[in-house]
């Protein structure tokens, strides 16, 4: 008994030694889940981020292309309201999707700025379908879009730290 008592402090210091590693690796396993979870999740929101940005260029676009049939604007490829229709009803289409994508799993401020962003496109798209002719009303409208856009962009940086990007503001060639 006394050979038993003398190994005892080494088999209590081989049973703490060996609780300790394994909380050590659970408490790294968590970490790790947590730390891949948090990167899934960002990887999602920049996808959803994304896709929205792209269904709502998608809309402006065609809004520039048909504003340019009545004379708002330059776009080299005019649509007529014939044609644009079902286009436009595609992009609206594809717009709904995105935009319920983006309320599930987009921070409160980057879906407040798309909110800003899409009320714009709408009213371009409601200005086109009343058919007005008024280039100057239209580039005041174009101006809030791009405003829109970039605090959008801005919200989705700041979202997912990313640093500054560019503002999109080119200056092209006038016709």
């Amino acid at each position: 008994m006394s050979s038993f008592v003398q190994q005892l402090p080494a088999l209590i210091g081989a049973v703490i030694g060996a609780l300790g590693s394994f909380l050590v690796v659970v408490r790294g396993d968590q970490v790790r889940f947590r730390r891949e979870r948090a990167a899934r999740w960002e990887e999602r929101r920049f996808t959803i981020y994304a896709d929205y940005a792209r269904t709502l260029k998608a809309s402006v676009t065609l809004t520039y292309r048909l504003a340019a049939h009545y004379g708002n604007d330059p776009h080299p490829h005019p649509l007529t309201p014939e044609e644009s229709g079902p286009l436009l009803t595609e992009a609206a289409t594809a717009r709904d999707p995105a935009g319920e994508a983006l309320i599930l799993l987009g921070s409160p401020a980057v879906v407040e700025k798309a909110r800003v962003w899409v009320v714009t496109v709408l009213e371009m798209e409601r200005f086109l379908r009343e058919e007005r002719r008024d280039p100057e009303a239209w580039q005041a409208l174009l101006a809030r879009q791009r405003t829109g856009r970039e605090g959008y962009y801005a919200a989705v940086r700041e979202d997912l730290a990313l640093p500054p990007g560019h503002s999109a503001r080119w200056s092209l060639p006038q016709p």
